[in-house]
Order: structure tokens, then sequence, then C-alpha cells
């Protein structure tokens, strides 16, 4: 196999691995389980759960929502880029010179 279907087999790794990320779930909860959220390790919001508590104060459910959808998204980052970056150096032909960035 010459180095364009290594690339190509490269990238459709690559796809693969983004296609089996939209199934891969990271829940993420307030501390006090008032809000609990799911994401996709494609960073796709599934589910958001809030408790009837929370619905009185607008401004500590906004609070509540940055801070437990950013922990969940930077997870779900931190798993797509491991998983993706697996996949293409997996999928990588031989370069020379190539072996200093491994």
């Amino acid at each position: 196999m010459g180095m364009m279907g290594k690339l190509q087999d490269a990238q459709k790794k690559v796809e693969e691995t983004k296609q089996r990320l939209n199934h891969v779930l990271i829940d993420e909860k307030s501390t006090d389980n008032l809000l609990e959220v799911t994401v996709t390790a494609n960073r796709i919001i599934k589910t958001i759960s809030i408790d009837d508590s929370l619905l009185n104060d607008k401004e500590q459910l906004e609070d509540y929502l940055v801070l437990v959808l950013n922990k969940a998204i930077l997870k779900a980052s931190n798993i797509n880029d491991t998983e993706l970056a697996a996949a293409a150096k997996d999928g990588m032909p031989n370069i020379p010179g190539m072996e200093l960035f491994k």
C-alpha cells in the first residue's frame, strides 16, 4: 500500500473514531447534585436535569449551568483529543523524520 493509501486509511480511522465518540457519554453534576448534564465526547449536549429548587433563581441557575457545562465539555474535549490523536497516529505512514513528533 502506498503512502496515499495509508493516509486515506488514517483519515478513515479518524472518521470512524469521531462516529464512535458520538456514543461516549460524559455525565457531570454540580457538587450538590441539583444540576446534571450529559454530553458526548464530541461535545454535544444530550441531557440537562435541573432540580426544581433552581428554577426560582435565574442567576443561580445560569451560574450552575456555566460551571457544570464547562466541566463536562472539558472532560469531553480531553477524551476527544486523546482518542483522535491515537487514531491519527496509528494510521500514519512512517515518514522519515516524523518519529520526532511521536
